[in-house]
């Protein structure tokens, strides 16, 4: 390619947006300062490992009695300070039914209306100027008859729930019930509504999406979500669970169907339809029969509202919550009222409710093409449009479709829920995931980034720069500039990445505050049948499929058969998308925005299906470490033991040994592949008698290294996983 010489004027203008950039970052940094502490979890101690350690697969355990995976180092605040609370005492619960303890609590949590931008299509001046619809946070409780173990699921009618924002609630949960709701068994999903406000991020991409950070919006976002779990909490009674599926017609297309065609035909063949058509309804009454309320899961994007808007909303989703709601509620204005129904978002990434298609606004025709592009404007006039005469009616139509197919599914549920409840959580480095494609060959995630395909946006939403989705090479203009702002992306994040041209290097951008999280926590929590996976933002609806046929491949295997899974998206924090290996290749936006590389989708399944097998398997956490054969260890003795469990040890702030490869409730397997490969799996069995605290595991090998012409050297190294915390309850 000939080298880009720019004009006075792209000169000028170039000088021009490094002076802006410049302005603006020193301002977020003043915003930063100006707004509350920003929570870093690099450097943090739980998360050391040495330098010469394989990397770690991460490590899994579960609540079913003492276990969940955490960081400690999480805890801590990431807003505004706030006083302790006095514990709330546990109600007196009865204890001889069959069945769940069901509570469900909703809460307003709408913030502001005005001046105020709104998260979701990322489009500057799109500012809340009032408001159409109220926005809620429905909670639902479940426990076991006794007591012993609960859990707790939150759907929010806000864009995606922040890390920032989930640490905090889980903070004033802690303050107001001590051990009873945690990170292990406390779910938060956003709907995704693209029509709620902005500013509750801490993450600087996020910040600058939302044009700043907003801690009057924030705090009552923190205060809803809370009270409709205190409504809950207040509220259980005994109850029972029921479950149905069906399909809904006639409200979804997938908006990157180029893509979707990218996955084996094999694999297409086995479905009817490019996006997932089935809604799974969770059903709560009482021992008498009465209405508690619901929970519906469905893939679909809540864009019908779109980004011309400027009244605060929940869109279609919200206004299907809103019928049902009114539907059970007799006599109550709405947001009032017992009844409880939460729809739920899914795998929805790739998933539009814009059901004419996309059209070119200027001439009329179509642009369903690879690249979602015009033949005259370009991109920016690739639009797709809702079923109705204005959004409005299209909100209406796509939510009404999905309300009275959940009346439906709820009024004929008859397969009563039943089983145990538990729950499984993992923080997680997720630039560093060894993944095991065969038993041969391994990948890894990378450092994030954003293609460009991403600053093209969707048919639902287009970008304002003229931007074209599945671009696969850069831009020298567009390079030029990144470079000169924000410096030059390394090879190895560029290489990783691959065939993703990157347009912004963020996995290595820093300042003022770190633009995308490392650490993630994945999630899943069980009521008897059914698990719930937290997935950490939008799975593509082919991404789903493979997600939840891993994960119930695995409960199978270990004896747990015919769980329903559903993907519960836009939980805990905010990562982009989640496409597949294939359709990664094609790099449109979903694509372009999998901001772990080409291999993130391969990354969460595999931790999920520890996950499930830590559930399904009972009080074990496990850990998979990249190895190397244990003979060699015959040889060089500079390690005693292959395995250490570790206690951290605030008083000391130092890490105490409490179990090897001599004790009774741990297991060290090795795992040999070819050409020399292998993975060391180390499981420690908690005992009742294991004390609360945050513990790691470490695994201590040898390693042969052969040079031409030189005798053979046999190295020591370790490694350590995650830490983890054991709790009781």
């Amino acid at each position: 390619m000939a080298k880009r010489t720019f004009s006075n004027l792209e000169t000028f203008l170039i000088f021009l947006l490094v002076m802006m950039t410049a302005i603006t970052v020193a301002l977020l940094s003043l915003l930063f300062i100006t707004s509350g502490t920003i929570e870093n979890h690099k450097g943090s101690h739980f998360f050391s490992t040495t330098e010469s350690s394989p990397v770690t697969q991460g490590s899994t355990a579960t609540q079913s009695s003492t276990a969940t995976q955490s960081s400690a180092a999480t805890q801590s605040s990431t807003a505004t300070q706030t006083s302790p609370e006095t514990s709330t005492p546990e109600p007196p619960l009865f204890q001889n039914f069959s069945g769940y303890h069901i509570g469900v609590g909703r809460a307003d949590c709408t913030g502001q209306v005005a001046d105020i931008n709104m998260m979701g299509y990322s489009k500057s001046g799109q500012n809340a100027r009032g408001i159409l619809t109220r926005l809620y946070s429905r909670a639902f409780i479940m426990a076991e008859p006794d007591g012993s173990n609960r859990t707790v699921f939150v759907s929010i009618d806000i864009g995606m729930v922040s890390q920032r924002l989930r640490l905090e609630v889980l903070n004033r949960l802690q303050n107001k019930y001590g051990s009873l709701y945690r990170r292990d068994n406390v779910i938060l999903s956003g709907t995704h509504t693209h029509s709620g406000p902005a500013g509750y991020f801490q993450y600087t991409v996020f910040v600058i999406a939302s044009e700043g950070f907003s801690n009057q919006t924030f705090q009552h976002m923190v205060t809803g979500i809370l009270k409709s779990i205190d409504i809950a909490h207040a509220n259980m009674k005994p109850g029972k669970l029921f479950i149905n599926k069906g399909n809904v017609d006639g409200v979804q297309i997938n908006r990157s169907p180029y893509s979707y065609l990218q996955n084996p035909q094999s694999e297409r063949a086995r479905y009817s339809s490019n996006t997932d058509k089935e809604m799974v309804v969770l059903k709560m009454v009482d021992l008498n029969g009465d209405d508690l309320g619901l929970i519906s899961w469905f893939a679909i994007h809540p864009v019908s509202m779109n980004n011309s808007n400027h009244l605060v909303n929940s869109d279609n989703v919200g206004y299907a919550s809103y019928l049902f709601e009114q539907e059970k509620n007799k006599g109550y204005l709405p947001g009032q009222g017992p009844f409880v129904a939460a729809f739920a978002s899914s795998n929805l990434g790739d998933v539009s409710p814009n059901i004419l298609g996309p059209h070119c606004i200027n001439t009329g025709e179509s642009c369903d093409n690879p690249n979602s592009t015009c033949p005259i404007g370009g991109p920016s006039m690739c639009i797709a449009k809702g079923p109705g005469q204005d959004m409005l009616d299209s909100t209406q139509i796509i939510g009404r479709t999905m309300y009275q197919r959940a009346k439906e599914l709820y009024a004929s549920a008859s397969q009563e829920v039943t089983g145990p409840l538990a729950s499984a959580h993992q923080w997680v480095n997720m630039t560093d995931v060894i993944v095991w494609l065969n038993s041969t060959h391994a990948a890894k995630t990378c450092k994030p980034a954003l293609g460009y395909g991403f600053a093209a946006g969707t048919i639902d939403g287009v970008g304002s720069l003229n931007f074209t989705q599945g671009k696969t090479e850069g831009d020298p203009f567009w390079d030029t500039i990144r470079d000169q702002i924000l410096g030059k992306p390394s090879e190895e994040i560029k290489e990783c990445h691959k065939p993703k041209p990157i347009l912004l290097h963020t996995g290595e951008l820093s300042k003022p505050h770190p633009w995308h999280p490392d650490i993630v926590d994945v999630q899943i929590i069980n009521l008897g049948s059914l698990a719930i996976t937290a997935i950490p933002g939008e799975f593509t609806t082919m991404s789903g499929r493979r997600l939840r046929e891993a994960v119930q491949a695995e409960f199978a295997s270990h004896g747990m058969q015919n769980m329903t899974v559903v993907i519960s998206g836009l939980c805990n924090v905010y990562t982009h998308y989640i496409a597949t290996y294939e359709e990664y290749q094609a790099q449109r936006y979903e694509a372009a925005s999998t901001i772990y590389g080409p291999h993130t989708l391969s990354a969460y399944i595999q931790l999920f299906r520890n996950l499930a097998k830590a559930i399904a398997t009972g009080e074990v956490a496990e850990v998979i470490f990249v190895g190397a054969n244990p003979k060699n260890s015959v040889q060089n003795e500079t390690h005693q033991t292959f395995l250490t469990v570790e206690k951290y040890e605030a008083t000391s702030t130092s890490w105490q040994i409490v179990c090897n490869d001599a004790s009774w409730e741990t297991r060290f397997y090795w795992h040999k592949g070819l050409l020399g490969l292998s993975n060391a799996t180390v499981e420690w069995h908690i005992p009742d008698t294991a004390q609360p605290g945050i513990y790691r595991i470490k695994y201590f090998g040898h390693n042969r290294k052969q040079d031409i012409l030189k005798p053979a050297v046999i190295l020591s190294f370790e490694g350590t996983s995650s830490a983890f915390e054991v709790v009781t309850t």
